[in-house]
């Protein structure tokens, strides 16, 4: 179906981008923040961070900046919808389309087929789930400002053809982790060891373990939208650790995998984990590491793949 080839085709081209041009208009995170995004030594806070967001959306014709619910600690936790200007104007009506095709009941194939060629491909990416894993929101900067400031062919398409949910999975532990480890004037004696309390007020490190019965403020909200409002065909849950000298783990996943799961979901996780380490190849970045099936076993990824979300 054509909704299915635009994700295979697009939507794992966004981190590796070459041969760019750029929009003048963006906001860089240098200019809001005072330093590229991956230079040593610093972190951005969520207060910088939201700022940040509310400050590209508003420069953006092709960001809308949203509200999915409160933290537990009182945040507004914000989802930032990225896409082409034109989509954005028919932005519910592409929404419905997602969730007929998620909830297809009642749907007969040929229905569902034009459903398919009629809407866009909607890719979920978040960020900042696991605290101390600082990648994870700070990725979610940079791929936000980079799919708002680029002007190139490639990601016109990409736009043209996929609606981007960018979520901030953990507003409360990027305030707290960021704010403990730049209290130390001296950038060389930085670090994340000895945080005063959990990075996420209930359950720490294992709020990604409430995803199976969806407790905690933020899992409502993040729920809300994967599985009643918006349904993705794809969800990208950001994690950070790995093995000493990997950069990226992704699919094609070692077995076993998960039997419960629809053999289309594994073999669709792997044709698109294959096309982006095809792409890495293509242009010379190495430290792929291929992983055990950890994203079908882990509760959050769990959750979704049962609604037939490959992620």
């Amino acid at each position: 179906m054509k909704l299915t080839s635009h994700i295979f085709k697009w939507v794992f081209f966004v981190f590796i981008f070459s041969n760019s041009v750029w929009a003048q208009n963006i906001p860089t995170p240098k200019e809001h923040f005072g330093f590229d995004i991956g230079d040593n030594y610093q972190l951005a806070t969520f207060t910088q961070t939201e700022a940040y967001f509310k400050k590209i959306a508003a420069a953006s014709p092709r960001a809308k900046y949203t509200v999915i619910g409160k933290t537990e600690e009182g945040r507004d936790q914000f989802m930032m919808i990225i896409t082409s200007p034109e989509n954005l104007k028919k932005l519910e009506h592409y929404r419905s389309i997602s969730q007929k095709l998620g909830n297809p009941d009642g749907l007969s194939d040929e229905q569902a087929k034009a459903l398919a060629n009629e809407g866009k491909a909607v890719v979920w990416i978040d960020g900042g789930l696991h605290a101390t894993e600082t990648a994870g929101i700070h990725q979610l900067i940079q791929t936000a400002y980079t799919l708002l400031s680029r002007t190139d062919g490639e990601t016109n398409r990409i736009l043209d053809n996929v609606i981007i949910l960018m979520t901030h999975a953990n507003p409360d532990g990027q305030e707290l982790v960021s704010n403990w480890y730049m209290r130390n004037p001296n950038p060389e004696k930085r670090s994340l060891q000895g945080l005063p309390r959990l990075y996420e007020k209930y359950a720490g490190h294992d709020n990604n373990r409430d995803f199976y019965m969806l407790n905690l403020k933020e899992s409502k909200n993040i729920g809300q939208q994967l599985f009643i409002d918006w349904i993705p065909q794809i969800m990208y849950n950001h994690h950070q650790s790995g093995p000493p000298g990997s950069v990226v783990a992704g699919a094609p996943y070692r077995d076993p995998f998960n039997y419960v799961l629809d053999p289309l979901i594994i073999s669709g996780l792997d044709a698109i984990g294959a096309a982006n380490q095809n792409r890495l190849n293509v242009e010379g970045k190495t430290r792929l590491y291929q992983q055990k099936r950890l994203c079908v076993f882990d509760l959050v990824q769990w959750r979704i793949a049962n609604h037939n979300v490959l992620s």
